[in-house]
């Protein structure tokens, strides 16, 4: 049954939350708490490597955003993203300074999610020349089906590393046939400093892709020692 309290004429069934402060009936009258805990957040080394994993899906985020990537079996392409993307290797980086904002390229970084096939990638060597290879047959598009290649460079963007996302439409005419799949052959897949993903779509699907890459500079943000100086910017850690 509905309370009301005469001196404001509330009507209140139970409690309810307000600017941080939450409002209940105790005996007629209408009682205010903060709606807030003093008690300090916790913070051990495993929660921190997980906050410092998320920071950065979302930071690659930001940068991947543009290319209008599909994730079409989450509630929205972020969510997607960004759940897939916390499954990659955690990548340590201080709370101020240049490196704070820095984006790595990392294997694995997702850049669809859908119901059709996957598209089995790896890179190699055709004659001597670079190539991202398939599992793609010559026929293996079914009618409407199209190629996206996305491509993910490692740059330096003053004293920052970032990550800059491009895509384009790739035919199959532009792929040469080895060992009976097709295969994108071009030294600029022997650049250690990208990565690519070749996704499928029709209409509003997409196959689930993540980058193959040869690159290896974000290692250097992988380590104990780059765990520490992180560390050391925030504070606050608790350890067993």
């Amino acid at each position: 049954m509905k309370k009301q309290n005469s001196g404001s004429g509330l009507m209140m069934t139970g409690s309810f939350r307000s600017g941080g402060v939450t409002f209940y009936l105790r005996q007629g009258k209408v009682i205010g708490r903060v709606a807030h805990s003093s008690e300090k957040r916790s913070n051990t080394m495993a929660q921190f490597v997980q906050r410092q994993r998320m920071h950065h899906s979302v930071a690659l985020w930001q940068r991947l955003k543009p290319c209008s990537p599909m994730f079409t079996e989450h509630k929205s392409p972020y969510y997607g993203f960004v759940s897939l993307a916390n499954r990659m290797q955690a990548v340590y980086l201080p709370k101020t300074g240049s490196l704070s904002t820095a984006t790595l390229l990392l294997p694995g970084i997702p850049v669809s999610d859908g119901t059709l096939p996957v598209v089995k990638q790896w890179l190699g060597e055709v004659d001597g020349t670079a190539a991202l290879f398939t599992n793609l047959k010559a026929n293996g598009l079914r009618r409407g089906e199209r190629l996206m290649l996305y491509t993910a460079e490692q740059q330096m963007e003053k004293a920052t590393p970032k990550v800059f996302f491009s895509v384009r439409n790739v035919k199959l005419s532009e792929m040469r046939e080895v060992d009976g799949c097709m295969a994108l052959v071009d030294n600029e897949f022997s650049d250690a400093m990208k990565g690519w993903a070749l996704v499928r779509t029709s209409d509003e699907r997409c196959s689930p892709q993540t980058i193959v890459t040869r690159c290896e500079y974000y290692q250097q943000y992988t380590t104990d020692e780059a765990l520490e100086a992180a560390v050391k910017t925030y504070g606050g850690i608790t350890r067993n």
